[in-house]
């Protein structure tokens, strides 16, 4: 896979397990576990063929959210820029960029969790069972802490 395609994997309906780290960037290892639904679709048609990004929205009802990701494709750059929202926030958080090689893709951005900058970092891995993680640096990647996992099984139909 390469490029406009990259995120080709994730396009459909999909049944999510949650994995959360109950507090962040203070040495916890307290983890809550919760299920969650997406919907994943390409957007943005360009002319000639293909799509320039897809739009994923996330229901989390036991949690009493809702999430929506925006992907888009930068065919100068090759580069993925990956925009979060949600109904907690109201906002939408500053984007990860980057790219995938060989079936997993890479993504940092910046960011604030709790007062603190944080350098973000999500990991892809395509295929049949998508797996995705957040981790947060606070010493400029140096180190990483994960804290949340998302495990993709596609709904049948």
């Amino acid at each position: 896979m390469s490029g406009f395609d990259d995120f080709d994997f994730l396009v459909g309906e999909w049944s999510i397990t949650n994995e959360f780290l109950r507090g962040r960037l203070v040495g916890s290892t307290d983890w809550e576990t919760f299920p969650a639904t997406s919907r994943v679709e390409k957007v943005m048609p360009i002319p000639g063929g293909g799509f320039g990004g897809n739009l994923d929205q996330m229901f989390i009802p036991v949690r009493d959210f809702t999430g929506m990701t925006l992907r888009l494709h930068n065919p100068e750059t090759g580069l993925w820029s990956i925009y979060w929202s949600d109904t907690k926030s109201f906002r939408l958080f500053p984007p990860t960029v980057g790219r995938f090689v060989d079936g997993r893709g890479e993504f940092f951005g910046d960011d604030v969790e709790g007062g603190q900058n944080v350098r973000v970092r999500f990991l892809w891995t395509a295929g049949a069972s998508p797996r995705w993680e957040q981790s947060f640096s606070t010493d400029d990647g140096q180190s990483w802490e994960l804290n949340w996992v998302m495990k993709f099984e596609r709904v049948a139909g």
